[in-house]
């Protein structure tokens, strides 16, 4: 400070000892005026100001340094955050891409985008890369964490005998573009210390952020098996006077001890701080060029955003997979090979609506997948495109954003969408009754073979965000496949009534997953006990309404009939049909849906004309296929319910009866295909039933 005391300085400055020790410590930033009056009273420019705490660093080396562990004896072995998720690529993908998505700078109208590379490092690349990270400063706390009989303690000791016994590290990167950075002093509350510092600290920064609880940024150390990830960041605005070049490593091990003294958890790779007295204390640094290169966090260009490089990549479930996997010829368990393929699958999965544009805009979000072998290429970067891996869904979508949806499914292959809004009740907040009736979204088109499970819903909110993909139940017999779409809160579009209380509400009803909307300790909390009732009416008012839309025209039911009444008239039949009966028992009603165990199980309510009840009929299920005979499925029970007795698999109805009801379960062994992708057809035959 030029020879100045702090006392000096505030009192040519203008303000207190205090606020100039707030600046110093790095607890506060002058504002901008206050900044030109240090710089006359100190007799310098505006940039040594504003760059001061940087330069009062360089020189100091860049090491680890460990949180010291409580002196109450407390002990933690491992962030509980982490233990919230799988620990896969596909988590992974879903919570870090939602954060990217969340901090996506909205002017201008561009995506954000998102790359995941996969960088399989051995021989001289993986030592060159532990000499930057300094390991073998990290080799006795490794050690004495792997030692410990703890979850987290067995995860770190496999993650260093795969290193060690093989000589190979997976590296996964997670770049994101043209979004805000870890912005922020590096202790006071900001992006920064949100996602370095703190757990469950959700610092979002739209209201169309997707996330609440803070918890998806754990996912980034539970992908580690070594529980260690470096950052490098381009900040949207500047902190310390600079944009480029943010630098800060974060270690998550358990309670340990090592030469006798005892660490707490956490350690950040980075430099001394020296305004924090009586603690060693390690910030963030500005690296040049050489070094980034060395840590492989090199970005492309100046567009701000977050590099997090996850050291030690793994992906549990692909170790189910690598069961059943199917002709990648490689034989690790952690092969980059899968772990490629199941990042693209899940950016497939979890964002092909944010990836889908329509009106003339861009997209939210754009996705890749690269993956690398000690730097050189060995997958090409695969672009994440919705059209291939959800034609239907982002048809759909399109059409809404569009304008071209219809009101009707009136033509079989012409891909029309077809739009109607949903109800829901927002309950209101701090003693107001209501919140207002927010107007869903629904989007129902016909299904492509490539969409997957058939006669989906596909819940949304916020930045387009996938909550939950679940059947529709209880569709009529004989329902064309179909995908539907529910848009609500901010995803319904800006002219959406009550878009922001129904966001609130919706989020408010989300476990920290994100999967499904219910009860929640928050949704009780905030609203009321029964509020989530309002979440089951806006559901079952959306089946209601799928179920509508993809009916048949009445005009097709009655053809439906007369085809299963023609079919059900045998002429052999006829020549004994007693002289009173007027017709066949037809079916009026049936219900039906899948079981636990897969099977399809149905109540039907058959209709019994004068006289008709002396026909024995046969109950015969098939599967319904666009082309070619429909599979008869066996039944595994059938069951008389009222009116009528099932005799040797033969329906027997009761004299005089004019309704009769039964039961039925197919058996599984004879599907051709799982039921959740097919459609049941019931038919009453005078024989034997189909063989």
């Amino acid at each position: 400070m030029a020879g100045r005391t702090q006392t000096e300085l505030a009192t040519s400055v203008g303000v207190t000892r205090a606020a100039v020790s707030a600046w110093i410590t790095g607890r506060a930033r002058p504002r901008d005026e206050t900044i030109r009056k240090i710089a006359e009273a100190l007799g310098t420019d505006l940039g040594t100001v504003r760059n001061r705490t940087t330069d009062t660093l360089v020189g100091r080396p860049v090491a680890w340094y460990h949180r010291p562990a409580p002196l109450d004896g407390g002990r933690e072995f491992g962030n509980p955050a982490a233990f919230a998720f799988e620990a896969d690529v596909s988590a992974l993908a879903r919570e870090a891409t939602q954060n990217s998505l969340d901090e996506r700078i909205v002017d201008g109208g561009r995506p954000v985008r998102v790359r995941y590379t996969l960088d399989e490092l051995t021989g001289e690349t993986l030592a060159r890369f532990r000499r930057a990270i300094r390991w073998e400063e990290l080799v006795p706390h490794y050690e004495a964490a792997a030692s410990q009989d703890q979850k987290v303690g067995q995860a770190i000791s496999a993650g260093l005998r795969d290193m060690n016994t093989r000589d190979r590290l997976v590296l996964l990167r997670v770049d994101d573009y043209n979004a805000h950075g870890l912005t922020g002093d590096d202790y006071e509350d900001g992006r920064f210390a949100a996602v370095m510092r703190r757990q469950l600290d959700s610092h979002k920064s739209g209201r169309h952020a997707g996330g609440s609880y803070g918890l998806g940024k754990a996912t980034l150390w539970a992908a580690s098996r070594l529980g260690l990830v470096l950052v490098n960041s381009t900040l949207h605005e500047p902190h310390e006077g600079r944009t480029e070049g943010r630098l800060i490593g974060r270690l998550d091990l358990p309670w340990r001890e090592v030469d006798g003294k005892a660490w707490a958890g956490p350690a950040w790779f980075g430099r001394p701080d020296p305004h924090v007295e009586g603690a060693d204390v390690a910030r963030s640094w500005w690296a040049d060029e050489g070094i980034v290169e060395q840590l492989r966090l090199t970005r492309e260009g100046d567009e701000p955003g977050t590099s997090f490089l996850i050291v030690g990549a793994h992906d549990v479930a692909s170790l189910i997979d690598a069961t059943s996997s199917e002709g990648d010829g490689v034989a690790d368990d952690d092969s980059v090979h899968r772990m490629h393929g199941r990042l693209v699958q899940a950016l497939e999965r979890n964002f092909w609506a944010a990836m889908t544009s329509g009106a003339g805009r861009r997209p939210l979000l754009e996705a890749s997948v690269r993956t690398l072998r000690n730097g050189a290429e060995v997958i090409a970067e695969e672009r994440v495109d919705p059209r291939a891996s959800q034609p239907s869904r982002t048809r759909a979508l399109q059409a809404f954003l569009d304008g071209t949806t219809v009101e009707r499914l009136t033509e079989k292959g012409a891909g029309q969408v077809v739009m109607t809004t949903v109800p829901l009740s927002v309950p209101g907040r701090e003693e107001r009754r209501s919140g207002g009736e927010h107007r869903a979204v629904l989007l129902v088109t016909e299904a492509e073979d490539d969409d997957g499970v058939l006669n989906t819903l596909t819940t949304m909110r916020g930045n387009r965000m996938t909550v939950r993909m679940k059947p529709v139940p209880n569709l009529p017999i004989g329902t064309d496949p179909f995908q539907a779409v529910l848009l609500a809160g901010h995803a319904a579009g800006d002219g959406a009534p009550f878009a922001d209380e129904a966001e609130t509400f919706l989020r408010a009803s989300e476990p920290p997953e994100h999967d499904k909307w219910g009860q929640t300790d928050e949704l009780r909390t905030r609203y009321s006990p029964s509020a989530y009732r309002r979440i089951g009416s806006l559901v079952q008012e959306t089946h209601k309404a799928v179920r509508e839309l993809v009916a048949a025209p009445k005009e097709k039911r009655r053809t439906s009939a007369e085809r299963i009444r023609k079919r059900l008239a045998v002429g052999g039949k006829r020549a004994v049909r007693p002289a009173t009966v007027a017709g066949l028992p037809t079916l009026d009603e049936l219900h039906a849906h899948i079981g636990d165990g897969g099977a399809w199980c149905i109540t039907a309510e058959v209709k019994i004309p004068a006289g008709g009840d002396s026909w024995p009929l046969v109950p015969v299920a098939k599967l319904a296929v666009r082309s070619g005979p429909k599979p008869v499925l066996a039944w595994s029970e059938l069951a008389a319910v009222h009116n009528c007795e099932v005799v040797d698999g033969v329906l027997h109805f009761t004299g005089g009866a004019r309704r009769a009801t039964f039961s039925g379960v197919t058996d599984v062994t004879t599907h051709p295909v799982k039921s959740t992708l097919s459609s049941l057809v019931v038919e009453l035959r005078t024989g034997k039933g189909d063989k």
